[in-house]
């Protein structure tokens, strides 16, 4: 299960050493990298997301934020003129793309003309009190906007510095109070894996597609029972790794029968449901530390060898998770898993755990236990493995495969349904443009939980 090293020597040709410690934030407002945009260079932090694949920076003046990129006093920046806006359900950002020459202080050493969207108008985008003035997507160009051909940030790395195509990522805010100084500590790795950051064995699991980090998931355990779901449950309709999220997601069935589980196993008789569901926090004296009651919780990961699974656990540390004092004596925590109606996300609930392996090259995710993913001086998550896989389906993902009668059938109704989105289109295009309909896109990871769209209530 080990993976590649590469040499972290100051004579190699990459030193990951002096990227080790270049992230700064928390879980609750996201891990950023410092970056040195234009010429001259103007400095911004850049949001770390592995779920989505632009690179994007405040271009305008913003009351939530405190820096921005200024193209006009950039004497690189060249504008593609061409309009770009991603949409979620809370909040948007619409920016123009143009590409400028960045460096990053602890990044890799060198120049590098990149792709950029400067954001001129958003929308519950940049939030009070985030420290970070940009998004750095970090996911594949399936995923970029406007389209496809826009070449994503770590592919120009990649090409131009002509690094291997990997990166790896750490986040150190296991048992820290969420959005508290926000100088907890962080890694991304580019081009490789610096040894130093992860104990024991990488475990590898494949990448089911490449547009989000999709992986496959065969079951979960809390407190070491089995939760005995049909495996497709844990996958629908996609299972992602993305360290833009803050929390573990989890589809609506999944989440209501972990909820049970833990509320079964936990110490506690009388929980009320708004802890569970996001709305409450639950306060414990400060003396107290609420974690020895409730479960270890388990998610089991098909291994490269498709026989073979492993499992990654996290402690209660990292899923009750410290968020703010009241007077002298109370600690308030709130529940770090909130329910998902369209994707299991491994957030960064779970991240904090491990050092992330994110192996393009080969096509795989990696997780080894991070040793910063401590509480109180004891580990706070775990990989064990290999399982047999003989107790679960060959495929966990669903796909949908039309024998032939059935894909003439739903031809003609593809056909059928194009006919009269066209006449709707018609119509619509003679409505003045307030009555159209609002934009939606259903494989955007979109929810409260999102650190762009986060909401402190």
């Amino acid at each position: 299960a080990d993976g590649l090293a590469l040499a972290s020597d100051p004579g190699g040709t990459l030193n990951f050493l002096t990227m080790v410690e270049n992230l700064q934030g928390d879980s609750g407002r996201g891990y950023y990298l410092e970056m040195l945009i234009g010429t001259p260079p103007q400095a911004l932090n850049i949001l770390v997301d592995t779920g989505s694949s632009n690179f994007a920076v405040a271009g305008v003046p913003d009351p939530d934020v405190t820096s921005y990129f200024n193209p006009e006093l950039s004497s690189t920046y060249r504008s593609q003129g061409i309009e770009v806006t991603v949409k979620y359900s809370q909040g948007s950002w619409t920016g123009v793309l143009g590409t400028d020459v960045i460096t990053m202080p602890k990044g890799l050493y060198g120049s590098y003309t990149i792709n950029i969207a400067t954001i001129l108008e958003s929308e519950n985008f940049f939030l009070p009190g985030v420290k970070w003035h940009g998004i750095l997507g970090l996911a594949y160009d399936a995923l970029a906007k406007p389209s496809s051909s826009v070449e994503t940030f770590f592919d120009s790395l990649v090409r131009q510095a002509k690094i291997p195509n990997i990166f790896s990522l750490q986040m150190c805010g296991a048992g820290l109070p969420v959005s508290g100084s926000g100088t907890n500590g962080g890694s991304l790795v580019l081009g490789g894996i610096e040894p130093s950051l992860y104990t024991g064995d990488i475990w590898y699991t494949p990448i089911k597609e490449e547009w989000y980090y999709q992986v496959e998931i065969l079951k979960l355990e809390v407190g070491g029972q089995n939760l005995e779901l049909d495996c497709r449950e844990y996958n629908a309709d996609k299972a992602i790794v993305d360290s833009g999220t803050t929390l573990l997601r989890l589809p609506e069935k999944v989440f209501s029968a972990v909820v049970q589980a833990i509320a079964r196993t936990s110490l506690i008789q009388e929980f009320s449901s708004g802890f569970w569901t996001g709305s409450q926090l639950a306060c414990w004296d400060r003396t107290e530390k609420p974690w020895s009651l409730f479960p270890k919780l388990s998610i089991y990961l098909r291994d490269e060898n498709s026989s073979r699974s492993f499992r990654i656990s996290i402690l209660p540390q990292l899923y009750i998770q410290p968020i703010l004092v009241i007077g002298d004596n109370l600690q308030c925590y709130r529940f770090g898993i909130s329910s998902s109606t369209n994707a299991l996300v491994i957030g960064a609930t779970v991240m904090e755990g491990f050092y992330v392996i994110f192996d393009r090259a080969q096509r795989r995710v990696g997780f080894a236990v991070s040793p910063c993913a401590e509480a109180d001086g004891s580990p706070v998550s775990e990989i064990e493995g290999p399982f047999t896989t003989a107790d679960v389906a060959s495929n966990c993902v669903s796909s949908v495969s039309f024998h032939e009668p059935v894909l003439w059938i739903a031809s003609y109704a593809l056909m059928s349904l194009c006919g009269i989105i066209l006449l709707v289109l018609i119509v619509l295009l003679l409505i003045p443009p307030r009555c159209q309909h609002r934009y939606t896109d259903n494989d955007v990871v979109n929810d409260k939980s999102s650190l762009v769209r986060h909401r402190w209530k």
